[in-house]
């Protein structure tokens, strides 16, 4: 008896998954076969039908150069990923390892930032950008997107870092490491997994900003999502040059999330079970 309820349990449990898993994926897959469809086909109304053309994505390549904003893309991505990386090992670390009765103040000061709208600040970064000539750069723009996700690479860090024990630290101090010594030779190796989900989670929320990078670029660094927002006009939403432009888009970033799932996976687990 104990089996069978176990056996059914599961398969609820199976069939819930799946039921939300298509739920989530059922735009992406309407994206794409939109994208597959003519201008007319796509105002028509809802059809999972497509016709199969592809002249929507010749006609993205044909009107803008889809190369560019993807290499800003890359660029911004892994730029803002590094300079994130650099900037919360060491405060995780200190925060982890040397505490104060003020570390969970600040930890939720920062996460508290993230709760804060983006227009509210609008104008005095867009001034900013302005007068010190960052607008539409590439580094400018890699910096805004490092800061506005430090607070949760910060604290994705600090997690992992907690459930390093400070002993094997305290052990390499009295062997004779220097601070950078211990940060770079013994809690960067072992909290590998944990680094390596942040820095998945940090390009992936980097790829995919599209208020900061619309609104500080124009031409020379403006990446997919600027790419995407330059096929609305006055005259209306080009639907399927639209779709077209999103599947182009997306396909990046969901790719290289289904190669590095399981490494996505174990990090967010690490240290969940001891």
């Amino acid at each position: 008896m104990a089996r069978a309820v176990t056996t059914r349990t599961k398969a609820i449990n199976t069939a819930v998954a799946w039921t939300v898993a298509l739920v989530i994926f059922f735009p992406i897959l309407y994206t794409l076969i939109t994208s597959l469809k003519t201008e007319a086909e796509a105002i028509a109304g809802f059809d999972l039908i497509p016709s199969f053309t592809f002249e929507s994505y010749v006609a993205v390549q044909t009107q803008n150069d889809y190369f560019k904003p993807f290499m800003n893309s890359v660029i911004l991505a892994l730029g803002s990923t590094l300079l994130a990386l650099i900037v919360a090992i060491p405060a995780a670390w200190a925060m982890a390892f040397s505490p104060t009765k003020r570390t969970k103040d600040i930890l939720m000061w920062m996460l508290s930032t993230k709760m804060m709208p983006a227009v509210a600040v609008l104008v005095p970064i867009y001034l900013i950008f302005l007068r010190t000539g960052l607008m539409d750069t590439r580094i400018g723009l890699t910096v805004m997107l490092m800061l506005i996700n430090l607070p949760i690479v910060i604290w994705m860090l600090y997690t992992y870092f907690r459930e390093i024990p400070g002993e094997i630290l305290e052990a390499a101090r009295m062997d004779g490491a220097s601070l950078w010594n211990e940060i770079l030779y013994i809690l960067t190796p072992m909290a590998v997994p944990g680094i390596a989900s942040t820095m998945l989670l940090n390009i992936i929320l980097a790829w995919n900003e599209s208020f900061w990078t619309i609104q500080l670029t124009t031409t020379n660094a403006a990446p997919l999502t600027a790419f995407i927002a330059s096929f609305s006009s006055p005259q209306g939403l080009f639907w399927a040059k639209l779709s077209a432009a999103s599947t182009l888009a997306i396909a990046p970033i969901l790719i290289m999330g289904w190669f590095s799932q399981k490494q996505l996976v174990r990090g967010l687990t690490f240290g969940a079970v001891k």
